[in-house]
């Protein structure tokens, strides 16, 4: 059975964070060579009776569907990590459990992340959206673009909202969820969910006694009854790179992210982190929340960009991968048959940056200088907004993004 991708995420609440604020963070531990892509989606309403094709399989659409940020691989419809117009942030961590994962094609866990952020303005209702959906088309298919190869896993999530969050793990259409209110909490690829558990699937516990796998006189421990192994270690060590943090903030989870001694900032010969991100959610809702992505691969060699969602806000084509429509080798069958250049301009002028890092040390070093100053100007422009009196106007923020993705692009020319 492969191994899930080592992907981190974490979230603290106060007063473990700074200022009265609640700080998610991710990254996202993916195939080396598979590029994210940063991509909006404005609120939008549907038709009656219209459908909603996902990677893999088509479901009924909602009237509503609330305006969304995503961190995706470029190949598929979900994503592995983002947030909405009203504050919920969601990211999907890959399980094994001791029930295989499904081959038949399904929704894959990263659709559900895009359909809870799209659906939840809450992050209970962002859970409930992805277990009704669990229950009524399953979880499957292949988490890669690989055409050699299936790779399945089940799905975890992290679910976070200015007041609360939660914690979602599955097998299969089975699943449980822990509420979090305060301290830090890490989840990555392997089971984390014990004896507190405050929601579950109804027939959860009568499933697992059929299987033999509980007796039902001990407690019911998640992890123990479907994890197949008991190392929870590295899930541990994030967790404690955190809580050495202090009081956490943005530039503390970003330092976080960046670490490679602890396993978190992932570099090895099968996983690259390709993408991460930061959140940052007011508990006061007179403030904006505030979404720092990379939209390249490697924290520690990246740098985080800020958004904020408001009406009309611009589209960043430099972060977003080219289309191949109906072309597209992961919608043809057999899929994956082919593996296009889904590289987009941010992407092709960080791969130079980093090889001039890797050739260069002089001069990469004064670039990451150059680059970590913008992005210290950018996180410093950010606090002054959370810590003003007067509310923001929209027009300052709507090319925000925008411009920080620009203003990179230009330093890597």
């Amino acid at each position: 059975m492969a191994a899930a991708p080592p992907s981190y995420c974490f979230v603290a609440f106060p007063p473990c964070s700074k200022d009265g604020l609640v700080v998610f963070g991710k990254n996202s531990a993916r195939p080396r060579d598979e590029v994210q892509e940063v991509v909006y989606f404005a609120a939008a309403y549907h038709d009656p009776g219209s459908k909603v094709e996902c990677t893999y399989i088509e479901i009924e659409q909602v009237p509503k569907t609330h305006a969304v940020v995503l961190s995706r691989p470029s190949w598929l419809w979900g994503a592995e990590m983002g947030a909405n117009e009203h504050g919920v942030c969601v990211a999907n961590e890959a399980v094994v459990t001791r029930e295989p994962a499904s081959e038949s094609e399904a929704l894959l866990g990263m659709d559900l992340v895009r359909l809870g952020l799209e659906r939840g303005a809450t992050a209970k209702e962002a859970l409930d959206v992805i277990v009704a959906l669990l229950e009524e088309h399953g979880q499957g298919g292949n988490y890669y673009e690989d055409g050699s190869s299936c790779h399945t896993f089940q799905s975890a999530f992290l679910i976070v909202d200015r007041n609360e969050a939660w914690i979602l793990e599955t097998s299969g259409k089975y699943w449980a969820a822990e509420k979090i209110t305060e301290g830090v909490k890490c989840i990555c690829n392997q089971l984390s969910l014990t004896t507190k558990i405050d929601a579950e699937h109804p027939e959860l516990r009568d499933y697992v006694k059929s299987q033999g796998w509980w007796n039902g006189d001990s407690d019911f421990n998640f992890s123990e009854v479907f994890s197949l192994t008991d190392d929870h270690l590295a899930c541990s060590s994030g967790r404690e790179s955190l809580e050495k943090q202090g009081d956490v903030s943005a530039q503390a989870m970003i330092d976080v992210l960046r670490d490679k001694d602890s396993g978190v900032c992932v570099d090895s010969e099968s996983f690259l982190t390709t993408a991460s991100i930061v959140s940052v959610l007011p508990q006061d809702p007179s403030f904006p929340c505030i979404h720092y992505f990379t939209g390249t691969p490697d924290p520690s060699r990246s740098i985080f960009k800020p958004f904020i969602f408001v009406d009309d806000v611009k589209l960043v084509p430099k972060v977003q991968s080219p289309s191949f429509g109906n072309d597209d080798p992961a919608k043809k069958i057999p899929r994956f048959q082919e593996k296009p250049d889904r590289r987009h301009e941010l992407y092709k002028a960080h791969e130079w940056a980093r090889s001039l890092l890797e050739n260069d040390q002089d001069k990469g070093q004064k670039l990451m200088r150059i680059m970590l100053d913008l992005e210290r100007q950018g996180l410093e422009a950010m606090e002054d907004i959370l810590t003003r009196a007067e509310v923001l106007d929209p027009a300052e923020v709507v090319d925000l993004f925008y411009d920080c993705v620009d203003t990179e692009l230009k330093f890597f020319k």
